[in-house]
């Protein structure tokens, strides 16, 4: 199948693979611009791009999509279909009817959970139990096309939101190898807007820890907010992240939410909402690099008795 492919970050890199594995014809990737990455700010390119370049493959890296010369560009292409995998541009209806066979989207929920573009992170933050992925035919709503097929996957009870993710684009690329091999059978089923649930973009105040939340809130808040923006604190006027924790069971905090009920050596507990008590573990003090409690504490001199926020 002549096919065009639309992916930017790592997570997408295993559809592709998969596509080209599979013995089709990929006639064209496109990505996102290069953009400055690193604290040189050094210009990078994309996971996909790099991919695609070491396979010799044609890249196009528009920087606006709504205007005549991209959609001609895309025309040229003569795909039969487009496979889009966290492209990062919503494409518009001209795209979309432009392929013999539409535009066949890889999305990390099972859908209609978690349409947006955080799909994985909210499944963490939220406590699900479980998510997937799904692969649609693309329409002119956010993720509201029809279903062809959906894969189910456990999430583990500590995993982080990229490693989730990097599971997650595995079976993403399995379910779309599937869905091409049998695309001339499977029915699209539409999808059931009453049971709709929304993973918006996320923003760097969705990391600040609200204290009045209990322990086990703010621990799938450290999983979930990964690799950005971080669950993150305030130790004197200064960001402190929290990269793992975990809830302290059987044993109750004190009534003051944020208050450091312990730290010393590797124990670092904070008083969280409902009396629950959360134990850092891994930590990052602004300006530096992450590291464990113990030479967080060995250097910080914190207090017992003082508050966090």
């Amino acid at each position: 199948m002549r096919l065009i492919f639309m992916g930017t970050p790592e997570a997408a890199v295993p559809t592709l693979r998969r596509c080209l594995e599979d013995g089709h014809e990929v006639v064209a990737v496109w990505t996102q611009p290069d953009r400055p990455a690193g604290r040189g700010n050094k210009l990078t390119q994309p996971p996909v791009k790099e991919y695609a370049l070491k396979h010799h493959l044609t890249v196009h890296q528009p920087a606006k999509i709504r205007n005549e010369e991209a959609l001609d560009l895309f025309v040229s292409s003569e795909a039969d279909a487009a496979v889009v995998v966290a492209y990062g541009r919503i494409l518009p209806s001209t795209f979309l009817g432009a392929p013999l066979r539409g535009c066949i989207n890889v999305h990390f929920s099972l859908l209609p959970q978690y349409r947006g573009a955080a799909p994985v992170n909210w499944a963490i933050v939220r406590g699900e139990k479980e998510t997937g992925v799904t692969t649609m035919l693309m329409g002119e709503g956010l993720d509201t096309g029809a279903i062809l097929l959906q894969r189910e996957m456990a999430i583990e009870e500590t995993e982080t939101a990229p490693e989730l993710m990097a599971r997650l684009s595995s079976l993403g690329a399995e379910a779309l190898s599937e869905t091409l091999a049998r695309l001339e059978e499977i029915k699209p089923r539409e999808q059931a807007e009453e049971k709709a649930t929304f993973a918006p973009i996320l923003k760097r105040e969705d990391g600040l820890i609200n204290w009045a939340l209990d322990a086990e809130q703010i621990e799938r808040r450290v999983r979930g907010f990964q690799p950005w923006p971080n669950a993150f604190t305030k130790y004197n006027s200064q960001r402190l992240v929290i990269w793992q924790a975990s809830r302290v069971n059987g044993e109750a905090g004190g009534d003051v939410e944020g208050e450091i009920i312990k730290a010393h050596g590797d124990d670092f507990f904070v008083s969280c909402g409902d009396k629950s008590l959360l134990r850092l573990h891994e930590v990052q003090p602004e300006g530096k690099r992450r590291m464990t409690v113990r030479d967080f504490l060995s250097g910080a001199r914190l207090q017992t008795g003082e508050r966090l926020g």
